[in-house]
Protein backbone atom coordinates (compact mmCIF):
# COMPACT_ATOMS: atom_id res chain seq x y z
CA UNK A 1 0.00 0.00 0.00
CA UNK A 2 1.56 3.50 -1.17
CA UNK A 3 2.65 5.63 1.76
CA UNK A 4 0.63 9.30 2.14
CA UNK A 5 4.05 10.99 0.50
CA UNK A 6 3.67 8.29 -2.05
CA UNK A 7 0.30 9.68 -2.96
CA UNK A 8 1.38 13.47 -2.74
CA UNK A 9 4.75 13.08 -4.52
CA UNK A 10 2.62 11.63 -7.41
CA UNK A 11 -0.04 14.46 -7.18
CA UNK A 12 2.49 17.05 -7.34
CA UNK A 13 4.42 15.31 -10.49
CA UNK A 14 0.66 15.14 -12.18
CA UNK A 15 0.31 19.04 -11.54
CA UNK A 16 3.95 19.48 -12.97
CA UNK A 17 3.02 17.24 -15.92
CA UNK A 18 -0.76 18.75 -16.76
CA UNK A 19 1.24 22.36 -16.29
CA UNK A 20 3.95 21.48 -18.91
CA UNK A 21 0.86 20.51 -21.03
CA UNK A 22 -0.68 23.15 -20.59
CA UNK A 23 2.14 25.50 -21.67
CA UNK A 24 3.34 23.35 -24.46
CA UNK A 25 -0.36 24.14 -26.04
CA UNK A 26 -0.95 27.85 -25.39
CA UNK A 27 2.95 28.33 -26.79
CA UNK A 28 2.06 26.01 -29.86
CA UNK A 29 -1.32 28.49 -30.50
CA UNK A 30 0.82 31.31 -29.99
CA UNK A 31 3.30 30.18 -32.28
CA UNK A 32 0.73 29.60 -34.88
CA UNK A 33 -1.24 32.50 -34.79
CA UNK A 34 2.40 34.83 -35.18
CA UNK A 35 2.97 32.97 -38.42
CA UNK A 36 -0.58 33.55 -39.74
CA UNK A 37 -0.17 36.95 -38.59
CA UNK A 38 3.68 37.12 -40.22
CA UNK A 39 2.10 35.45 -43.34
CA UNK A 40 -0.28 37.89 -43.87
CA UNK A 41 1.73 40.93 -43.06
CA UNK A 42 4.00 39.39 -45.63
CA UNK A 43 1.17 39.46 -48.09
CA UNK A 44 0.30 43.24 -47.84
CA UNK A 45 3.95 44.26 -48.09
CA UNK A 46 4.31 42.20 -51.22
CA UNK A 47 0.87 43.90 -52.62
CA UNK A 48 2.76 47.50 -51.65
CA UNK A 49 -0.22 48.37 -49.07
CA UNK A 50 2.26 48.27 -45.80
CA UNK A 51 5.97 48.48 -45.84
CA UNK A 52 8.21 46.16 -43.91
CA UNK A 53 8.50 48.65 -40.65
CA UNK A 54 4.63 48.59 -40.66
CA UNK A 55 4.07 45.14 -40.82
CA UNK A 56 6.81 44.47 -38.49
CA UNK A 57 5.04 46.63 -36.19
CA UNK A 58 1.80 45.06 -37.11
CA UNK A 59 2.92 41.53 -36.23
CA UNK A 60 4.23 42.48 -32.99
CA UNK A 61 1.27 45.01 -31.88
CA UNK A 62 -1.34 41.56 -32.48
CA UNK A 63 1.62 39.21 -30.50
CA UNK A 64 1.42 41.51 -27.86
CA UNK A 65 -2.56 41.67 -27.88
CA UNK A 66 -2.72 38.06 -27.96
CA UNK A 67 -0.19 37.11 -24.75
CA UNK A 68 -1.65 40.58 -22.89
CA UNK A 69 -4.99 39.13 -22.59
CA UNK A 70 -4.55 35.94 -20.73
CA UNK A 71 -2.07 36.95 -18.54
CA UNK A 72 -4.84 39.63 -17.48
CA UNK A 73 -7.16 37.46 -17.38
CA UNK A 74 -5.79 34.19 -15.24
CA UNK A 75 -4.41 36.45 -12.86
CA UNK A 76 -6.76 35.85 -9.51
CA UNK A 77 -8.52 38.63 -8.27
CA UNK A 78 -6.66 39.43 -4.62
CA UNK A 79 -8.38 42.24 -3.12
CA UNK A 80 -12.32 42.15 -2.99
CA UNK A 81 -13.94 44.77 -5.24
CA UNK A 82 -14.68 47.93 -2.89
CA UNK A 83 -18.29 47.96 -4.19
CA UNK A 84 -20.90 45.62 -4.92
CA UNK A 85 -20.88 44.82 -9.13
CA UNK A 86 -23.37 46.83 -10.69
CA UNK A 87 -26.15 44.74 -12.46
CA UNK A 88 -27.36 46.62 -15.81
CA UNK A 89 -31.27 45.87 -16.42
CA UNK A 90 -32.28 45.77 -20.19
CA UNK A 91 -35.31 46.62 -21.94
CA UNK A 92 -35.92 43.46 -24.89
CA UNK A 93 -34.30 45.82 -28.16
CA UNK A 94 -31.13 46.94 -25.77
CA UNK A 95 -27.58 45.30 -26.21
CA UNK A 96 -25.58 44.51 -23.27
CA UNK A 97 -22.54 46.33 -23.25
CA UNK A 98 -19.21 45.06 -22.53
CA UNK A 99 -16.35 46.50 -21.31
CA UNK A 100 -14.32 43.53 -21.34
CA UNK A 101 -14.73 40.30 -23.55
CA UNK A 102 -12.69 37.34 -21.76
CA UNK A 103 -9.39 36.35 -23.25
CA UNK A 104 -10.75 33.77 -25.26
CA UNK A 105 -13.30 35.94 -27.23
CA UNK A 106 -10.37 38.07 -28.20
CA UNK A 107 -8.27 35.44 -29.49
CA UNK A 108 -10.88 34.24 -31.15
CA UNK A 109 -11.60 38.07 -32.57
CA UNK A 110 -8.10 38.13 -33.58
CA UNK A 111 -8.39 34.74 -35.60
CA UNK A 112 -11.64 35.95 -37.13
CA UNK A 113 -9.58 39.02 -38.77
CA UNK A 114 -6.43 37.57 -39.81
CA UNK A 115 -9.21 34.81 -41.96
CA UNK A 116 -11.32 37.69 -43.25
CA UNK A 117 -8.11 39.94 -44.14
CA UNK A 118 -6.78 36.53 -45.87
CA UNK A 119 -10.04 36.04 -47.67
CA UNK A 120 -9.66 39.72 -48.73
CA UNK A 121 -6.24 39.06 -50.11
CA UNK A 122 -7.47 36.27 -51.88
CA UNK A 123 -10.41 38.30 -53.28
CA UNK A 124 -8.05 41.01 -54.39
CA UNK A 125 -5.45 38.50 -55.58
CA UNK A 126 -8.50 37.16 -58.02
CA UNK A 127 -9.74 40.14 -58.97
CA UNK A 128 -6.31 41.14 -60.84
Amino acid sequence: MPGFGDIVQKAFYLGVGLASYAGEKAGGKISELRSQVQKLADEMVARGEMNTDEARRFVEDMMKQAQQQPTSDASPQKTPPSEPRRIEILEEDEEPTQKEAPASENVDKLRQQVLEMQEELKRLQRDK
